[in-house]
């Protein structure tokens, strides 16, 4: 592993992960990362149900990402409201716009669907979805900042649920001051809680499986 201390070399480091990260998931059979999928999607759904959320955001699924739209739909099912993030503006916070299925969509930044409707909505939880993630709860993201941004700049901050792949855990992705931890995270093995009663040998994280 690198000292990584200068900004740059952080930086360097990161992109190299990234890539290797995302390389390695797209490179999955698809009845892997779907099995994956479902079991990281049945932890979620418990994630999400244990507090009451009126407005809950995620985002739609890209570079071998898990489809979380099921559990988002299963959320609109049961009273709540549904919310993607939309860039705006480069360099700035996202927005959230409502979503529901069957609406008019449009392209957006990084070819991804948005509401083809501007209706601003404030949510109290977001889905965000991990490249990679580390002991202390830090996301590796795609390198924009654009959620590190967002939560910044949010009163009240959303809870934030990392959500990815298991094996996308490092022992720590050289967090800098703008970095921004995930409250929760869960895998395809279960929810992750920094500094929640660690178990012996889980990094600081409580791990509790939901196979």
């Amino acid at each position: 592993m690198m000292p990584a201390q200068n900004w740059e070399e952080v930086r360097r480091w990161r992109k190299l992960t990234r890539e290797r990260l995302i390389e390695h998931r797209t490179a999955l059979a698809p009845a892997v990362r779907r099995s994956l999928g479902e079991r990281a999607c049945a932890a979620l759904a418990q994630a999400v149900d244990l507090r009451p959320y009126e407005v809950l955001g995620f985002c739609w699924p890209i570079r071998g990402e898990f489809d979380v739209r099921e559990v988002a739909k299963r959320h609109l099912a049961g009273g709540g409201r549904l919310a993607l993030p939309v860039v705006v503006e480069k360099s700035a916070p996202v927005e959230f716009w409502r979503w529901y299925p069957g609406m008019a969509m449009q392209t957006g930044f990084w070819n991804i669907p948005i509401p083809k409707r501007r209706e601003l909505l404030v949510p109290q939880a977001v889905i965000v979805p991990l490249v990679g993630f580390d002991e202390s709860g830090y996301r590796l993201g795609y390198g924009g900042g654009y959620f590190d941004r967002t939560l910044a700049a949010a009163s009240p901050r959303p809870f934030a649920i990392g959500f990815g792949y298991a094996d996308s855990r490092l022992a720590t992705i050289h967090p800098q001051p703008h970095d921004i931890p995930m409250n929760l995270i869960v895998t395809d093995e279960g929810s992750l809680v920094p500094g929640s009663n660690p178990l012996p040998g889980a990094g600081g994280y409580y791990f509790r499986s939901f196979t």
